[in-house]
């Protein structure tokens, strides 16, 4: 396999055969758009995306039980929220790279990217619709709101002089681990899982996700504009910072271990409990 691609995304060694058909698969969403002005702009937005997220939903449904037609449907919403995201946060942040490229704003402008956020948001509802199963449009839903939220809370802390590890934490929970819960959720919905099933996949899922967001803040600590550096601004001794952040990242990550125990083995699983030591390399 090619190492650029390896680089770019570390997930196509293990995960390939998911990549390949969450990839067929939001190709055939936007086929159903072909005459619409943004399939071209979304393809660009697309394109380079790790697929975390509609891994996790693929493989807790998997593990649960049957990883149909509607999983993969399923898995294409929580990925264009994410870029849908991904596209508003570059613009809030003033980013200038993305995925090796341009940023979503610099390639298409500032007008595009809003409308096309609002675009996203519909074919978002299209898929509730077809899948015809409230409990997942109201995951899709809620999801949506507290990723938004998160921005909101991120945006009023950047300006404050006392953040906390508590504010950090629900950030990122809002902004990040939200939409690995709901992956894992849905997923566990769609497979057909016991409540006790789709619970635990939930906590796995919101567990994961802070670990990752962890573990890129400290890849990527000496950015400026992340939040996570007006807590080494505020300390006298950084390295106090750097310990406990790791501390966070490891029991996050045990955390969401610990929320597999009530799946049975499986493949699926072991998959599961790999992504998890994915956090502690450059994921």
């Amino acid at each position: 396999m090619d190492r650029k691609n390896l680089e770019i995304n570390p997930l196509l060694k293990d995960y390939k055969q998911y990549v390949d058909k969450i990839n067929a698969a939001l190709k055939h969403e936007l086929e159903l758009y072909s005459a619409s002005e943004f399939v071209e702009p979304l393809q660009y937005a697309l394109d380079g995306g790790k697929r975390i997220r509609p891994i996790i939903l693929l493989l807790s449904a998997e593990s649960v039980g049957n990883c149909d037609e509607n999983a993969y449907v399923a898995s294409c919403a929580v990925e264009l929220l994410h870029t849908e995201s991904v596209i508003h946060d570059d613009i809030i942040d003033n980013e200038i790279l993305r995925r090796r490229k341009d940023p979503f704003h610099i390639k298409y402008g500032y007008n595009t990217s809003i409308i096309t956020g609002d675009f996203v948001l519909g074919l978002i509802l299209n898929i509730s619709s077809r899948l015809n199963n409230s409990r997942i449009a109201s995951e899709l839903a809620n999801t949506a709101m507290m990723m938004s939220d998160g921005e909101m809370i991120e945006t009023r802390l950047e300006s404050s002089e006392d953040v906390t590890f508590d504010d950090y934490l629900k950030v990122i929970e809002y902004k990040t681990a939200t939409a690995f819960e709901a992956a894992s959720k849905i997923g566990a919905i769609l497979g057909g899982g016991t409540e006790d099933q789709i619970l635990a996949l939930a906590e796995y899922g919101k567990n994961v996700g802070i670990a990752y967001q962890i573990h890129d803040d400290l890849q990527d600590w000496n950015n400026e504009d992340k939040l996570f550096n007006a807590l080494i601004k505020k300390s006298s001794d950084p390295r106090n910072i750097f310990n406990h952040m790791d501390f966070l990242l490891k029991d996050y990550s045990q955390k969401s271990k610990t929320g597999l125990r009530k799946i049975k083995d499986c493949p699926a699983k072991s998959h599961l409990e790999n992504l998890v030591d994915l956090t502690m390399f450059s994921v």
